[in-house]
């Protein structure tokens, strides 16, 4: 674990968000006299760190979308795009992931899964695939190590094997 700011800014960057926005809270409580606007600096500060949280966030409920399609869809056509939309979402990941991003995603998952769920029962309803939304399973099927996984894919309940 980071020793300093400096540190914690490399290794955790959601976490240094949140280290810092506290720090100046502090600072604005014991009214220090200096020509920042220290509230609104923490603010702002946290604020960084919540829009890449949350762009984690979008980008694991697009995966689990898409990974459902995937293992459900009996559609050949849009697999492709799936399965590029998948890869596309973990590359994103891949480079902003933090220890504390991470353990995010483990307490997030079950709410993200129910999202990502939500997504996928719709775009099959709205294709004819009403049996496959029904289908689809109320709780997360995948472990968490499997949606990161750049290279990972369900295997379709219909037999399609996809090609890349």
């Amino acid at each position: 674990m980071a020793t300093n700011a400096a540190e914690l800014h490399e290794e955790d960057f959601y976490a240094w968000t949140r280290d810092q926005a506290a720090a100046l809270r502090r600072l604005a409580k014991d009214r220090w006299n200096g020509p920042l606007d220290l509230r609104h600096l923490a603010e702002e500060i946290q604020d960084v760190g919540s829009d890449r949280r949350d762009a984690i966030r979008s980008h694991v409920r697009r995966i689990i979308e898409h990974l459902l399609k995937l293992e459900h869809s009996r559609a050949r056509d849009p697999r492709g795009g799936w399965r590029v939309s998948v890869i596309n979402a973990r590359v994103e990941i891949e480079d902003k992931l933090t220890r504390s991003l991470r353990r995010d995603l483990v307490r997030q998952l079950p709410r993200l899964y129910g999202r990502g769920r939500l997504l996928a029962a719709t775009g099959l309803d709205a294709y004819g695939e009403s049996e496959a939304a029904r289908a689809l399973p109320s709780t997360c099927p995948y472990e968490l190590s499997a949606i990161l996984d750049i290279g990972w894919f369900p295997h379709s309940r219909h037999g399609i094997a996809d090609e890349m």
